[in-house]
């Protein structure tokens, strides 16, 4: 990871660190003893009357009635075994690992309660509208026992029957990280994330914070850059934009010219937020080439208490700035008539349409981009993504964002965030949102 980076680790907390077991929704965290003619689980009236064995009552009664009485809690584990023992129909199972689970919780005892748990799912006396809850708090229980495989198969179990408000899914996709395997955790997240888009559902932010965070931190570029996407869609501030920017630059070795545009995007999101940041921007534009931008960028540097004007290459880059300005601003005119003149390649066209772009001029810098595209020796990825800007720079966001989707190959990512930038200006949400919450650690 680069030094320039902020950690995505600490805007995300891990799923399932802390949370309040599901099956609690019995009084007290417990089941207390249960009646052997009306079990727990609220049975409905219209359900045939449960079918103990006879075996299972003689050796439950007494246990129920010093469980309610709550007698030594190791005592009563050790009962566990002749209650299980004489277990054999699936409403015996059900009352036996109510009591299984309860005990469990007296003794604090993580797997008692995990059995007792799952003896009640296995019973298949569950009530339909418990299910999930249930299958929940089995798989918290396998998930606090790192049982990574077991607790994903309950949790999916429970989003399948519904379960969602206790992050079901989250928690899924935390499996996958468990065993290291992230690349199936990311894709499992992105396709919950996908189907709450579909829905017109809100995206749970924290989802898109811990991807972002375990694709960054495990070096998968790629899924990194597809939730720094999603991150700019629904929650864009400018730490958000700069994190974006930021996995593109710790990814993918730029050249000079597509860092440029890089940071070109960084200025207008915001997000230009280190000395890093500006220096790599006044490198990347060269004051000998672009001397108004660069000036621009060095006094919102000084301005931003980024930069030290005592530093030799700021001092140099504002020095050779203002000595080329004046004499570039002049030499345009004949810059654009020679990139206009026939038998003139693309590369005049594109510097005719850098200056302008440069001095501010959006354009007359869009018409030599133009001009330049329809050369044969054109640099298109470049003189698109520059194209796009210029149109953006005169608020005709959609053919700006048009533009941009053109653009293929290695600039493809740093043309995506420029096509996402105009998307929000043309709905009028402008570059950036105040800055997204962060969960509790």
């Amino acid at each position: 990871m680069l030094s320039f980076v902020r950690n995505p680790k600490a805007r995300t907390t891990r799923f399932g660190t802390h949370f309040a077991l599901a099956v609690a929704f019995f009084a007290g965290g417990a089941i207390g003893t249960v009646a052997l003619e009306a079990p727990a689980q609220a049975q409905k009236e219209e359900r045939a009357k449960p079918n103990y064995s006879k075996g299972f009552v003689e050796v439950y009664q007494p246990l129920g009635k010093r469980i309610e009485a709550q007698e030594d809690p190791a005592a009563l584990k050790a009962e566990i075994p002749a209650l299980l023992a004489a277990v054999e129909t699936e409403d015996d199972r059900l009352v036996a690992g109510q009591a299984v689970y309860t005990i469990g919780v007296r003794n604090e005892d993580m797997a008692v309660q995990r059995q007792g748990v799952e003896m009640m799912l296995e019973s298949g006396k569950i009530a339909a509208e418990d299910q999930g809850r249930m299958a929940f708090a089995a798989g918290q229980l396998a998930y606090q026992v790192e049982d990574w495989a077991a607790a994903r198969q309950r949790f999916e179990q429970a989003a399948a029957a519904g379960y969602e408000t206790a992050n079901a899914q989250g928690l899924i996709a935390e499996t996958y990280f468990s065993e290291n395997n992230h690349a199936a955790g990311l894709d499992y997240l992105l396709q919950a994330i996908r189907a709450q888009e579909q829905a017109g559902q809100p995206v749970d932010e924290s989802w898109i914070q811990r991807g972002f965070a375990v694709a960054y931190n495990n070096q998968l570029p790629e899924q990194a850059t597809a939730f720094s996407r999603l991150y700019v869609t629904h929650y864009p501030s400018s730490d958000v934009w700069g994190d974006a920017i930021a996995v593109q630059r710790s990814f993918y070795d730029y050249d000079d010219q597509s860092l440029l545009d890089l940071m070109r995007l960084a200025e207008r999101t915001d997000s230009l937020r280190s000395e890093r940041d500006y220096v790599d921007y006044i490198s990347a534009a060269d004051a000998r080439r672009l001397p108004a931008e660069v000036g621009r960028v060095v006094d919102a540097g000084l301005a931003a208490n980024m930069l030290n004007e005592s530093d030799v290459l700021v001092a140099e880059a504002k020095s050779t700035a203002q000595a080329q300005m004046e004499s570039a601003r002049a030499d345009l005119p004949e810059l654009e008539s020679d990139a206009r003149a026939s038998g003139a390649n693309a590369l005049l066209a594109a510097a005719a349409g850098d200056m302008y772009l440069n001095f501010e001029q959006p354009a007359e810098a869009e018409e030599m981009y133009q001009l330049a595209l329809t050369r044969a020796d054109v640099d298109t990825g470049r003189v698109l993504t520059r194209l796009g800007i210029a149109q953006l720079d005169q608020g005709k966001f959609a053919e700006a964002k048009a533009t941009f989707d053109k653009v293929d190959g290695a600039r493809a990512p740093i043309a995506d965030l420029w096509a996402l930038y105009a998307e929000r200006q043309a709905a009028g949400n402008g570059a950036t949102a105040p800055a997204a919450s962060t969960p509790a650690q």
